[in-house]
């Protein structure tokens, strides 16, 4: 099949689809892993984004299902330089989209697109799978909405609180999207979850009688996690909190500080983090909004710092018991620098 890959700048490029025929659109963002293309597609934090990756081949082992983050691809759909049509002893990616109704497109330049992004930022993207009309795919692009005017979280949130046993201290979890790696290293430390849909009220989540908070990562604009953002102002300073991702991005926001849109953001698995006592560890990332430093309250440090832009990476308060980090340090599919780092100091302090 043709397919064609339109942006609102009015660039295009026609390549060949896999998946089904049809359109889709998504802002597109590029992700620098060489491996753990299954766990990024079904990461729901990707859901309104178009997935490009920056590695030339991608599907070289197939779909792992073992290692879904999800039980579903949350990408709006993917880019990519070449497509493995003969991995080694599974189904081919290929196959996987098509029956699974997903679009993708193939043969194109990602590392030109890669550069551009870095330079321009993230732009607005449609796919057309089925077609080589890029006109059309570019129309289709400038009418697709603004990633920060989306409400993406009450579409991979869980809809029911639901419990995931455990025989150590008991973890209160709001699910803004949370991957299931985050779930299974808290489980493997004997955490007690309860998990809460994205908009649980305060007292619900004190009626389990939690000994800690704990803010999930979650797709589009944090400012649009307003049931969050509410838990964590009244329940700062009564419980431990702790946050991944957008967690780190919620916890600034419910303590008055800022956060703000990058111009391409971090995704993938390499990149470099300095911890406030100089330690530096390789950390996987996923994220496109960014908790400015400067506008945190008193009484709140940066613990951890992005070594290549400087950018806000963690932060902590001490006398409300509250630690977040921007990173992902559950790490699915690697490196695991700081897994242990960051999993271990939180079940450190709630035994």
């Amino acid at each position: 099949m043709k397919a064609a890959l339109g942006l609102e700048d009015g660039r295009y490029f026609i390549g060949e689809g896999f998946g089904v025929e049809g359109e889709t659109t998504g802002e597109l963002v590029f992700s620098t892993q060489m491996t753990g293309y299954m766990e990024a597609l079904t990461d729901p934090s990707y859901h309104g984004q178009l997935l490009l990756f920056t590695y030339p081949l991608i599907g070289n082992y197939g779909v792992d299902r073992e290692n879904f983050q999800n039980s579903r691809v949350w990408a709006s759909g993917c880019v990519v330089h070449e497509l493995c049509t003969q991995p080694a002893g599974r189904s081919t990616l290929s196959q996987f989209f098509e029956e699974e109704g997903l679009f993708g497109i193939t043969g194109v330049d990602t590392r030109h697109l890669t550069i551009s992004i870095r330079e321009k930022g993230t732009v607005r993207a449609g796919i057309i799978v089925g077609s080589d009309d890029g006109e059309e795919a570019v129309q289709l692009a400038r009418s697709a909405p603004d990633i920060t005017t989306q409400a993406l979280i009450p579409e991979v949130s869980c809809k029911e609180p639901w419990n995931m046993k455990g025989s150590g201290p008991r973890v209160a979890v709001i699910d803004l999207g949370v991957k299931k790696n985050i779930l299974q290293s808290l489980s493997h430390r004997n955490a007690d979850l309860y998990i809460f849909p994205h908009d649980a009220k305060p007292d619900e989540i004190l009626a389990c009688k939690p000994d800690a908070l704990f803010i999930s990562n979650g797709p589009g604009d944090p400012v649009q996690a307003t049931g969050a953002i509410h838990a964590v102002k009244n329940l700062a300073g009564q419980l431990p909190v702790f946050g991944i991702c957008m967690g780190n991005q919620i916890c600034g926001l419910a303590l008055g500080g800022e956060t703000q849109k990058m111009k391409f953001g971090h995704r993938g698995a390499n990149q470099p983090v300095r911890y406030k006592d100089g330690r530096i560890a390789i950390s996987s990332q996923n994220h496109g909004f960014v908790v400015m430093g400067d506008s945190l309250p008193e009484g709140c440090q940066v613990t951890f710092t992005n070594c290549n832009d400087g950018t806000l990476e963690g932060f902590e308060d001490e006398y409300l018991e509250l630690f977040c980090v921007q990173f992902h340090p559950e790490a699915h599919a690697g490196p695991h620098d700081t897994e242990k780092m960051y999993f271990d100091m939180m079940m450190r302090r709630l035994i």
